[in-house]
C-alpha cells in the first residue's frame, strides 16, 4: 500500500465544478482507497491505495468523477515521495507571511512543466519563477492577482495543471507523511 496526493484542478470555484469534500471523500473510497482525507474545499486528498500508478489512480478518480459527479476537470496524483521531493525541490523558503503568495503548480508529468518555461518573459520585477522537472514555483510578493506568471497558470496555460498556494503544499506534505493503520 502506498500514499498519495490528489489534487483536482479549478473545482468549487465559483458556480461550476462543485465537489463537496464528503463526496470526494466517499468516491475515493469507492476506488478501495483508505486513511481518506481531505484538505480544504479545494479538491485535496491524501489517500492510502493498492494502485502503483500515480497516472492510473489519476485516470480511474477522473473517471468516477466524471459518471458519478458529472464533474470533468484534470486530476493529479503524486506519491507522498513525489510530493516530499516537490517541497525539497523548492528554489526558496518564504516566510510564513508570503505562503499564500508562493505557488506551487504540478502537473502530470515533466513535459507539462516545461512546457512552463515560456512564462519567463512575463515574470514581474520582484517575482521568482522557476520550473523544475518536480513542479513550478512562483513566488509574487505583490500578491497572486498582480502577477501576470499566476494569472497565466490559473488560466488557460495551466489547463491541464493545478497549482496550490505553499501552505497548503506543507500541510498535504504533512498529511501523506502521517504513517497509516496497518490493515
Amino acid at each position: 500500500m502506498a500514499r498519495f496526493v490528489v489534487l483536482l484542478r479549478g473545482v468549487n470555484v465559483g458556480k461550476g465544478n462543485r465537489v463537496p469534500m464528503a463526496d470526494f471523500k466517499r468516491l475515493l473510497e469507492g476506488l478501495s482507497c483508505t486513511d481518506v482525507k481531505t484538505l480544504l474545499n479545494s479538491g485535496n486528498a491524501v489517500v492510502t491505495s493498492a494502485m502503483r500508478s500515480t497516472a492510473g489512480l489519476a485516470a480511474a478518480v477522473a473517471k468516477a468523477l466524471s459518471e458519478q459527479l458529472d464533474v470533468k476537470t484534470p486530476v493529479i496524483v503524486k506519491s507522498a515521495s513525489e510530493l516530499r521531493a516537490v517541497v525539497q525541490a523548492s528554489p526558496l523558503e518564504p516566510p510564513e507571511k508570503d505562503h499564500s503568495r508562493y505557488l506551487v503548480t504540478f502537473g502530470p508529468d515533466v513535459p507539462s512543466l516545461q512546457a512552463l518555461i515560456g512564462l519567463q518573459t512575463l515574470v514581474g520585477a520582484s517575482e521568482t519563477f522557476v520550473v523544475s522537472a518536480e513542479a513550478a514555483f512562483l513566488h509574487c510578493p505583490a500578491g497572486v492577482l498582480e502577477s501576470k506568471v499566476g494569472e497565466a497558470l490559473l488560466g488557460k496555460v495551466g489547463k491541464g495543471l493545478t497549482t496550490r498556494n505553499w501552505a497548503t503544499v506543507l500541510k498535504l506534505a504533512a498529511l501523506a507523511s502521517v504513517p497509516v493503520a496497518p490493515t
